[in-house]
């Protein structure tokens, strides 16, 4: 009866249903493992190596990538520059001045080269930062995974932004832009009286207590929806049973009794 070709789809769906939410569970699994091996180490001590050997620009941000120290040449992007506000330098409240840096080893590419996120410093306001810096620059500093706890801007006209977001950076750059930012190793030099405290990835905003732990819940819910399909899945196959012994039951209630002369 289950076996039958008008319920194979049906089977397959199940099937198919099941075995998605037990690999996206494992998936959500492997990710909450990976960023606590990821806040176990520190890779920032370690000898820079290029920028392409770590991360692609079409490349989602690999955990094991986290405060890797890395180095790339490219020029600046000095009208795309803006500030994230909520940063803390020794007690002091201020901003990061960020300007993108369009990765590329020969000038004539870099107006179609991706651009990668640099953190130039911190500063206490957004006026007072140095103007921005233009031309070919040769740097290395730490790769950090974009921001993005959902912060809303209070004024999204301005160049100040709560997050290191791409989503909100990407709007102020005409080229694409890599999935992660750089912390410069060293503050650029001083622009007339502006300058620019260095940042360092101790001053990266401490995570969430929930960052590692949500994925983790995401693979348990995952898990729990593929139990849940297993048991419409069975239950689906009862009720076809039970209809099929049904349909098979003779009926008895008000038949003729036979008498003896019907032999």
């Amino acid at each position: 009866m289950l076996a039958a070709p008008r319920l194979i789809p049906l089977h397959l769906l199940g099937l198919v249903a099941t075995c998605l939410a037990v690999w996206l569970g494992f998936w959500q699994l492997e990710a909450w493992q990976a960023q606590r091996a990821a806040e176990a180490r520190d890779l920032s001590a370690m000898t820079p190596v290029a920028l392409d050997t770590v991360l692609d620009p079409d490349e989602a941000f690999p955990s094991e990538a986290v405060g890797r120290p890395v180095r790339l040449v490219g020029s600046w992007l000095p009208d795309a520059t803006f500030y994230v506000t909520g940063r803390e330098h020794e007690g002091r409240e201020g901003v990061w001045a960020v300007t993108p840096v369009a990765v590329c080893q020969e000038p004539v590419a870099c107006p179609t080269s991706s651009a990668l996120l640099v953190v130039r410093g911190f500063s206490p306001d957004a006026d007072s930062a140095p103007t921005p810096p233009e031309g070919r620059v040769d740097l290395s500093g730490w790769l950090q995974p974009a921001e993005g706890s959902g912060r809303p801007d209070p004024d999204p006209s301005d160049d100040v932004l709560p997050e290191l977001r791409v989503a909100d950076a990407i709007q102020r750059v005409d080229q694409d832009l890599y999935g992660a930012f750089l912390i410069a190793e060293q503050a650029e030099p001083a622009t007339g009286l502006a300058s620019l405290a260095p940042v360092t990835p101790e001053s990266l905003p401490e995570p969430g207590s929930d960052s590692g732990l949500r994925n983790l819940l995401y693979a348990v819910e995952w898990w729990i929806f593929g139990v849940f399909a297993l048991f419409v899945w069975w239950r689906w196959g009862r009720d076809e049973l039970e209809r099929a012994r049904r349909s098979e039951t003779p009926v008895t209630a008000g038949a003729p009794s036979r008498g003896p002369e019907d032999g």
